[in-house]
């Protein structure tokens, strides 16, 4: 755990309380709650599968603090829950923190901030370790029933609809007396994909949730169109997090991710299960969404379709950075928000942070503006046209004609093909608006309908878009993902022994580009009639498909240029075929739908930069990280 730096800092504290009138009603829960005597326990909770085929129904852990005072005067609390299968292999937060326990078992270290804060306010935190990590019985399944069911079932127990333990394996139970039945449920990342897995089932007594950098579909996180994106495997991720559990064998569900998560890319049951998207209608919970534009872990169509998917009271907030918590990236206003947010909706307090605008989006580094709404715009379609430059061409309102090509190959990046925009590259083609004349706003998820016609019976397309232009963005392919860390320290709430609420400051890591990829997108020709089945390519024959680039909202600057890119394989994110071919677009069958805010890109024409900058190609891809 951390050391305390900065004792008797209590960032926001003040901030939550009404006008400073002496009979002033308070609008925001207050820290009046002893931390350091706060009922520290666990619960085991029966979820009714066995993962682990060892004939007993799994039992997950659910570590607890709550405040000791409220039970003595018959008072209930409200659950803030975090569900994960980090707790124990690879850590939370900036700082990677574990939890941690005393000699007799007792929960003493709750990572992150969320007990320090909220615990004195009157809720309890409940940190639950997914089936087959940790503490817990039974196997991980990324995703599936046994991971959605492992909150769930807490859900439900919080509420007396599902039956609690004192052990692993013992028959004395436990009940949740103590809660009100009211939980918002909040993390990053995978802890983020649980919290949306269990909105979309619709439990009772979920009130909101906060999903920070999640996944809402594993086939959008391991899949795009068809291609098979490098981020590892669902078997790979499972045996990680279970590194440490409590010894139970998951050999037989780790083959059963393998042998769901086929290599062609197709989608198909396995990953129907694990598609949240298809159930958002069921979610009844408020949301409080937070993404990076900049993330190439969880890419941002997965926060773009479960987002249009909803239809409750929300509020998202879009970083520059990439896969970063807004505890590292905007800290005090995140934590006022998050304050006003569980007490609103956990504790019914007035206090109007359901009027506030429903969007919050990073145009530079530390500089929001406010939004109605995201998306912000309706789409215009942009059709590519030949230029004076071989593979390199326009982009606007007039279908062009004639053909473009290029060759697939091994070793071809999106980063190089963006980096010489004037020059003709066998790799790629591009075509660019010209220099607009006005602010471009690019607001929602862009699709492109190519038509092409491969040399083999094998072909992956990948499209991009590109601001070409200078400009200062958080460095989100930098090792910390467009955050720096300071020496100092701020503490955000109260400590007790083995559980401190300090944490490093952190700062904006910016740097100055020329161009900035703003969306990207990939698929595999094969699949160009259907995701659940590939269709055989016959070479020389044109094929037509329509995909999906990652969600974004961005500002093109008056000045800059924005262009389409189309290539192959871009090898830094998707695998390439069996046979690489020689692709040829047909220009007058091509096009990009572009949502746009307001009318589509004025522009007049101008040169491309020669040798724009660029940010150093630090890609991040990978096995999915906390």
């Amino acid at each position: 755990m951390k050391t305390v730096v900065l004792a008797g800092i209590l960032a926001v504290a003040a901030a939550v309380v009404a006008a400073p009138q002496a009979a002033a009603k308070p609008r925001g829960s207050e820290p009046v709650y002893d931390f350091a005597q706060a009922v520290r326990e666990t619960a085991w909770v029966d979820i009714g599968l066995d993962g682990d085929g060892d004939g007993r129904s799994d039992r997950v852990a659910a570590d607890i603090i709550r405040p000791k005072e409220p039970a003595a005067q018959g008072k209930k609390v409200p659950v803030i829950m975090d569900a994960s299968p980090y707790y124990s292999c690879c850590g939370r937060g900036n700082e990677t923190e574990l939890k941690t326990y005393d000699s007799a078992g007792r929960p003493v270290g709750f990572p992150l901030y969320y007990d320090n804060f909220f615990v004195p306010r009157g809720y309890a935190v409940v940190l639950v370790d997914l089936a087959g990590t940790n503490k817990s019985r039974g196997c991980t399944d990324i995703g599936g029933p046994s991971d959605v069911n492992s909150a769930r079932k807490v859900v439900d127990w919080l509420n007396g609809r599902a039956n609690g333990y004192t052990t692993a394996t013992g028959s004395a139970k436990t009940l949740a007396s103590w809660s009100t039945g009211a939980v918002g449920m909040i993390g990053k990342s995978y802890d983020g994909t649980i919290a949306n897995g269990v909105a979309a089932t619709g439990v009772d007594g979920l009130k909101t949730i906060v999903p920070i950098g999640a996944i809402s579909s594993w086939y959008d996180y391991y899949r795009s169109d068809g291609a098979s994106l490098r981020q590892g495997s669902p078997a790979g991720l499972a045996q990680t997090v279970s590194q440490r559990n409590g010894g139970q064998n998951c050999s037989a569900a780790n083959r059963k991710l393998t042998e769901g998560a086929t290599s062609n890319g197709d989608y198909n049951s396995f990953w129907l299960d694990r598609d949240h998207v298809q159930s958002a209608s069921k979610v009844k919970a408020s949301v409080l969404a937070s993404h990076g534009l900049g993330d190439l872990n969880v890419k941002m169509i997965n926060f773009g379709q479960w987002w249009e998917a909803l239809n409750v009271e929300r509020k998202v907030w879009l970083t520059q950075a990439g896969h970063v918590d807004p505890f590292d990236y905007r800290r005090s206003a995140w934590v006022d928000t998050l304050h006003k947010w569980f007490d609103h909706y956990l504790l019914g307090i007035d206090n109007g942070i359901e009027k506030t605008p429903g969007a919050s989006v990073e145009r530079a580094p530390d500089v929001w503006v406010d939004q109605a709404a995201w998306p912000a715009g309706n789409a215009v379609t942009l059709r590519p046209a030949s230029g004076g430059t071989p593979g390199v061409g326009t982009l606007g309102t007039t279908a062009g004609t004639g053909t473009a090509s290029f060759t697939d190959s091994s070793g071809q990046s999106s980063n190089s093909w963006a980096a010489r925009p004037t020059e003709t590259s066998s790799g790629r083609v591009l075509f660019s608006t010209g220099a607009l004349a006005k602010d471009l706003h690019v607001s929602g998820t862009a699709k492109v309908t190519v038509t092409a016609t491969p040399s083999t019976s094998t072909a992956r397309l990948s499209a991009i878009l590109v601001d070409y232009g200078p400009a200062t963005i958080r460095n989100y392919t930098g090792p910390k993902e467009g955050i720096k860390n300071e020496m100092t320290q701020s503490c955000w709430g109260s400590s007790a022994s083995g559980n401190d609420a300090c944490y490093l400051n952190t700062s904006a890591d910016a740097v100055s580009v020329g161009l900035n990829i703003i969306s990207r997108g990939w698929a595999d020709l094969a699949n160009h009639r259907s995701l659940s089945q590939e269709s055989p390519l016959t070479p020389g024959q044109p094929y037509t498909m329509t995909f999906r680039l990652a969600s974004t909202d961005h500002v093109v600057p008056q000045g800059h240029q924005l262009a389409l890119i189309i290539g192959g394989t871009d090898g830094s994110f998707i695998s390439g075929p069996s046979q690489y071919p020689k692709i040829t677009v047909d220009l007058g069958k091509t096009s990009l739908a572009l949502p746009v805010s307001g009318a589509g890109p004025a522009a007049v024409p101008a040169a491309l930069p020669v040798a724009p900058a660029q940010i150093a190609p630090g890609v991040v891809s990978g096995l999915e990280r906390g």
